[in-house]
């Protein structure tokens, strides 16, 4: 998967709005899977079967260099581990104790965390527009998820699930981070083509307690459609699309998209699965696009104005 934006600075933040898009399907349809398969033997299947195609495209391309990968294995080993492994890990095991709602903090704080990171420790520039639009994102995500009810979230109880979801951040930040360094000389194709192969391994001994995989021949044909969707749009399509983000246009900007996975998975939910949509879920919406933009919009004006490509920075 090839993504031109060299000739055209804008065309990256244009296609980073299929990243949220193909994760915010990703909440209804595994939803649906996991009342079949145990969460980590799908996710084991999801990665596995991703990673294998993404390899075999990369290989029929010419695409696969051994030579690189060998002097970057540590760095693409911890994206493995951070990214697809503990991430799922403590996101599985922590949705088994905590409610939908708390789950749906991580979406939250993730691009907080990661900006916070970014700047501090990676060099991207802070602005007055990127601390707003994380701000307005962050309070449009939080109407959203609470449907504007501040009972929901002042009456929230925290237990172990929560201390886990804790982890789950703080995975996900340092892969985000972590993508950044590694793909300053990896490509984003290679660099999650190969994570995601050494990350589904780790997934698939872990779910061997989980006895499930027998499971996997007797899938419902809705679950199998639901399984290739994860594996080549909320899997291949997306982890590529947002790991080209963060090498272009930097971890913080690539990490405000996130806050577009909400609206997403709400609108996707109602139109395939008939859940409700309020104005209050509109509202937050528009909120959470108006903050994303705020990060984004001026930044690809700015470099659609410049003579030159946008540097990549990561």
């Amino acid at each position: 998967m090839t993504v031109k934006t060299a000739a055209n600075p804008r065309l990256i933040y244009v296609v980073m709005l299929l990243v949220p898009l193909f994760w915010g399907g990703a909440f209804a349809t595994t939803k649906h899977v996991v009342s079949e398969l145990p969460p980590l033997t799908a996710a084991a299947l999801r990665f596995g079967l991703a990673g294998l195609l993404m390899a075999g495209w990369l290989v029929a391309r010419g695409g696969w260099d051994w030579p690189l990968i060998r002097r970057r294995w540590l760095g693409l080993t911890a994206l493995a581990v951070t990214g697809i492994f503990l991430y799922n890990i403590f996101f599985s095991i922590a949705m088994q104790y905590t409610s939908a709602i708390n789950g749906a903090l991580v979406v939250v704080v993730n691009p907080v965390t990661t900006a916070l990171v970014a700047v501090t420790l990676l060099g991207e520039a802070w602005s007055w527009r990127l601390g707003a639009g994380l701000a307005l994102s962050f309070v449009g995500v939080l109407i959203t998820i609470t449907q504007g009810s501040v009972t929901v979230l002042t009456s929230m109880a925290f237990n172990y699930g929560d201390l886990l979801l804790v982890g789950g951040v703080i995975s996900w930040t340092t892969y985000t981070s972590l993508g950044k360094i590694v793909m300053r000389e990896v490509p984003a194709m290679l660099a999650t083509t190969v994570s995601t192969l050494i990350g589904s391994l780790l997934l698939a001994i872990a779910s061997l307690p989980e006895h499930g995989w027998h499971k996997v021949t007797s899938m419902s044909s809705q679950t199998a459609a639901e399984m290739v969707y994860l594996i080549l749009f909320a899997t291949i399509a997306a982890y590529v699309l947002f790991n080209l983000g963060i090498r272009q246009i930097g971890a913080s900007r690539a990490s405000a998209y996130i806050n577009l996975m909400p609206p997403n998975a709400i609108w996707i939910a109602a139109v395939l699965y008939g859940e409700k949509v309020t104005l209050i879920h509109l509202f937050g919406a528009a909120l959470i696009v108006s903050g994303v933009l705020l990060i984004t919009y001026f930044d690809a004006v700015k470099q659609a104005g410049s003579s030159e490509a946008p540097p990549q920075t990561g």
